[in-house]
């Protein structure tokens, strides 16, 4: 009891810096209502609500079941592919307040999901659901650029890692259970979805509103400092514009290269996983929920303290050297299960998927601060953010497309050897940081210092 006490105390704002409370009371506040908006677009959730709840489609013969796995590959990826749009969140706020873009991008989500949970189980529902989850994913991929300036801001280097675990605790955490409880309602009643799904948006305004309090600090000199930036610094709604801080940062390039390379081999894993798990196990809503959502990200919070010390430590590449490898366990134990059929085996993999994921929601929020100078946060998260929207363009598509290919050519449980591309990649990518962290040796953080109202030019200096 001493213990579970001392567990739950630590998410006490009065453990946290004394300048940092104030917002932290606001944001776990938010982040204990969002994820009601969330769970629903969640990958894993989404792509077992498509694929079992539109399954009768394939029955009635409205549509292929090659089609239907294509389109649980929108729904799985649409988190990944729809950072893309990062560099547009990043041009239209600059110089503006990103709380107010931030609260406007979550008051959109949370139509859509309401439109998600009211839509019909035809075609064109199944259609109007996937261009939902991913314009949804949109508007949560701006919240994240946005969400990572105002921590680069808010909270101190040494703190943050901490401070961002205790919030990303808490959004797992909540969102393993609406997933338990999703699926559990949806296998009594797959109609459930049209009272939970607007219900959940309506209590996720709660948390809206938190964040609407949420304030800046050196909010006014840090836009004085945007607005005079006119030069090359400057984002710009060209994507092309991050081939700029590729080229100028050639080790970020380096670090961008790897988490491509790590990336696209576990954006490969998803819709596989989700389509393997109903052909070659059977499973429905609760099946699939429990493995997708609920046992990884049960596993996050257990984890996120253990990877948040770690990434308080030292730079986030030498954090990859170490976190990359759990990713490749999970991949590995994915390949034996579905070769040999092992269901307790799928279950060891996404359990070790889950630690994977609790260091990498932190150092996919952070890392990149890692790197970058104060006045180019924005722009460094809108390189990152941007490339994950590649990669996950290309990754779920090439799995299921390699998916169906193996199957067609290897009958029933051979689409399930997509699973060893996914591992090569997995390897590669963490091949690539063990080396990287050797090259950069002793190399420190960019440390950010106080914004004054001084051009980017002599901020470089």
């Amino acid at each position: 009891m001493r213990l579970v006490a001392r567990a739950l105390g630590s998410f006490h704002p009065r453990t946290m810096p004394r300048m940092a409370r104030l917002n932290y009371r606001r944001e776990i506040a938010a982040t204990s209502m969002l994820p009601f908006v969330l769970a629903p677009v969640e990958g894993g959730i989404a792509g077992v609500l498509v694929r079992t709840g539109f399954e009768g489609l394939v029955t009635e013969g409205k549509i292929s079941e090659g089609m239907l796995n294509y389109i649980v590959a929108v729904v799985t990826a649409s988190a990944a592919f729809a950072n893309i749009t990062s560099f547009v969140w990043v041009r239209a706020s600059h110089g503006r307040d990103k709380i107010r873009f931030l609260v406007g991008a979550l008051v959109t989500m949370s139509v859509l999901v309401i439109m998600i949970g009211l839509t019909p189980t035809t075609v064109m529902g199944l259609y109007l659901t996937a261009g939902a989850t991913v314009l949804a994913r949109v508007c949560w991929a701006g919240f994240l650029t946005m969400r990572s300036t105002v921590w680069g801001r808010n909270y101190p280097r040494a703190e943050r890692g901490r401070l961002t675990g205790k919030l990303s605790t808490v959004q797992v955490s909540i969102v393993a259970l609406l997933g338990l409880g999703l699926g559990a309602m949806m296998e009594w009643n797959p109609e459930a979805r049209h009272v939970l799904l607007p219900l959940g948006a309506v209590i996720g305004c709660g948390g809206i509103y938190m964040w609407s309090r949420v304030r800046v600090r050196g909010r006014e000199a840090f836009k004085r400092v945007e607005r005079m930036d006119t030069g090359k610094d400057r984002p710009s709604f060209n994507p092309m514009s991050i081939v700029e801080v590729l080229r100028t940062d050639r080790k970020f390039a380096w670090f961008m290269l790897c988490m491509f390379l790590l990336g696209i081999g576990n954006l490969m894993v998803d819709a596989p996983l989700v389509i393997a798990v109903r052909e070659e196990f059977g499973g429905g809503y609760a099946a699939g929920i429990l493995v997708m959502a609920t046992l990884p990200q049960a596993m996050m919070p257990l984890a996120i303290p253990f990877w948040a010390r770690l990434l308080d430590k030292g730079h986030v590449v030498k954090f990859r050297a170490i976190h990359a490898w759990f990713f490749v366990a999970a991949t590995l134990c994915l390949v034996v299960a579905f070769r040999f059929h092992l269901w307790p085996l799928v279950v060891v993999g996404v359990l070790i998927e889950g630690i994977a994921f609790g260091g990498g929601v932190l150092a996919w929020n952070l890392g990149h601060l890692d790197f970058a100078p104060a006045h180019k946060v924005a722009q460094y998260m809108g390189v990152h953010v941007t490339l994950t929207g590649v990669r996950g363009i290309i990754g779920p598509f090439a799995a299921v497309w390699l998916y169906e290919t193996f199957k067609g050519a290897l009958g029933v449980g051979g689409g399930s050897w997509v699973f060893v591309v996914c591992l090569v990649f997995a390897i590669a990518g963490s091949i690539g940081f063990v080396r990287l962290a050797r090259l950069m040796g002793g190399d420190t953080v960019v440390r950010e210092g106080p914004i004054e109202a001084t051009p980017p030019s002599k901020a470089r200096e």
